[in-house]
């Protein structure tokens, strides 16, 4: 409706009525104007009305919605199933164009508005979020893993005779297989154990750095966000060293946004240091569907080779995802979740350790995370080797989703690497133990069921040391004349039992 449809209108309805009809639109159109003028992320929320309106109107501009359209190209935006169309908002002609993610479609004016004002209020949440002079980002259609090949491809073109990449050890997956999808040489940095905490060996990393020749290192691939009792790397001694080498430095900041301690890490390093860019995860961040991430940095010229390292076009489902989630929020509601998580990350480790001091374990100094916490499994070990892993699939049984049990001695080949004690980060930690994280959304009803849950399941095996006990006693009278063989036949025997009947369960 535009002004001359509503003045047509006053001939069918009374004229005040649509005055009324008139400006209540107009209230619409004026948040949409704000977000053209500044393409910063609003301060309060939008109601689903506006949103909805606003990517109608996107939708409209795009050539597959024009009335008449005659459409004769291969790709012209058909979509045989109506359902599909609806859940795209009939954005379909995605992001970009074959040489360039970044880059504005001819015939779809509305999907590029979108994929323009999307990076421009991630931009403005990204600086809200601690990373003040951030200059230069963009959404890409890709988790943290494969965002940050991308990364490291780009860096091929600027040190071609580059092969290795620094990487302080994190034991996960993606991020170690990135190096090498890359085509590069992953140069692994073991942790050092201070206290409980898995910390940074700058030595290590600056001997490596003299042994191997600055020109001859893609980058120093680094890490914020982890699971304790890793820690954050010490983030601005290595841009510091960084700068001092003139070696790039990409950080894995996978869901490191929703942590101020971790986007205060990256401030810091760009501001004494070099960090060339950042990658972050839409989903863990944001609270949107798995697809999509966010590539930052401190130099726009950097960041747009990056985009335009991207071939083809591109999905616009992550940028209309997380462009929806944060006109629902607004800064103001992003700001509040982000205080709640770090409350309810205080509140999990009260109560995770006062249970583990109910059970003879202890909850883990790692006060360098400021989003995972880990309780130690010693005790339970000690009367059933197998008792870890059992309580990892119990927890799992039991609905506790993303808690991490931690064995010891684990060994794991990750594209033709070996890691030794896989999962703990680290050769040999001290003791296993049980990884669980306050990340953004949680609740306290969650950490509640969660502490109740796995309190019912380390009673469980509490039951099984007594009965074990009971048993030996039985069967061998004093159970301190019992032989070892006596003692480890029963104990392997109660061990089956304790399986098939957790298989009943």
């Amino acid at each position: 409706m535009n002004c001359e449809n509503f003045s047509v209108s006053e001939k069918i309805v009374s004229s005040s009525y649509i005055r009324q009809g008139a400006q209540a639109r107009r209230t619409h159109e004026q948040l949409i104007r704000l977000l053209l003028e500044k393409g910063k992320c609003p301060e309060d929320g939008w109601d689903e009305s506006t949103i909805e309106l606003f990517l109608s109107e996107l939708a409209v501009m795009d050539s597959n919605n024009f009335l008449g359209n005659c459409g004769v190209g291969e790709r012209e935006g058909r979509v045989a199933s109506s359902l599909v169309a609806r859940r795209h908002y009939r954005l379909i002609h995605g992001i970009g164009r074959s040489g360039d993610i970044a880059a504005v479609q001819p015939k779809a004016a509305g999907s590029s508005l979108l994929n323009k004002l999307t990076n421009a209020v991630v931009l403005d949440i990204l600086k809200a979020a601690g990373v003040r002079t951030v200059s230069s980002c963009f959404v890409v259609p890709m988790a943290t893993g494969m965002s940050l090949t991308l990364c490291f491809l780009t860096l091929r073109h600027r040190r071609p005779k580059a092969k290795y990449i620094l990487w302080p050890r994190i034991d996960q997956k993606s991020c170690f297989k990135s190096m090498i999808t890359a085509g590069f040489e992953p140069v692994i940095v073991e942790s050092l154990l201070e206290g409980d905490e898995l910390r940074t060996d700058l030595q290590t990393v600056e001997s490596k750095i003299k042994e191997l020749g600055p020109e001859n290192i893609v980058c120093v691939h680094s890490t914020t966000s982890c699971f304790a009792p890793r820690v954050p790397d010490r983030l601005v001694e290595l841009a510091q060293m960084c700068a001092k080498y003139d070696i790039p430095h990409i950080v894995n900041n996978a869901y490191g946004v929703q942590s101020s301690k971790c986007m205060h890490l990256i401030q810091q390093g760009a501001r004494v240091g070099r960090i060339d860019a950042f990658v972050q995860s839409l989903d863990k961040n944001f609270m949107v569907p798995v697809g999509g991430a966010i590539i930052a940095g401190f130099n726009e010229s950097f960041i747009q080779e990056i985009s335009r390292m991207y071939p083809g076009r591109a999905s616009a489902s992550p940028s209309l995802d997380v462009l929806i989630t944060l006109l629902s929020l607004g800064t103001n509601g992003y700001k509040q979740l982000l205080k709640e998580r770090k409350e309810m990350y205080t509140y999990l480790a009260e109560e995770l350790k006062k249970l583990a001091e109910a059970h003879g374990e202890r909850l883990l100094e790692t006060s360098h995370n400021p989003i995972s916490l880990a309780m130690s499994l010693g005790d339970l070990e000690k009367h059933n080797t197998k008792a870890v892993t059992q309580l990892g699939s119990m927890l799992f049984t039991r609905q506790v989703s993303g808690a991490r049990v931690v064995p010891l001695g684990t060994k794991q080949t990750v594209s033709g690497y070996t890691f030794q004690g896989f999962m703990s980060h680290t050769n040999e930690y001290p003791c296993p133990y049980l990884n669980a994280a306050s990340a953004i959304g949680i609740t306290r009803q969650d950490v509640d069921l969660c502490i109740k849950r796995l309190d019912k399941c380390l009673k469980t095996f509490k039951r099984e040391k007594v009965d074990q006990s009971n048993r030996l006693e039985s069967e061998y009278g004093n159970p301190a004349t019992a032989s070892e063989e006596d003692v480890s036949e029963l104990a392997e025997r109660f061990q089956e039992e304790a399986c098939l009947g957790l298989k009943k369960l």
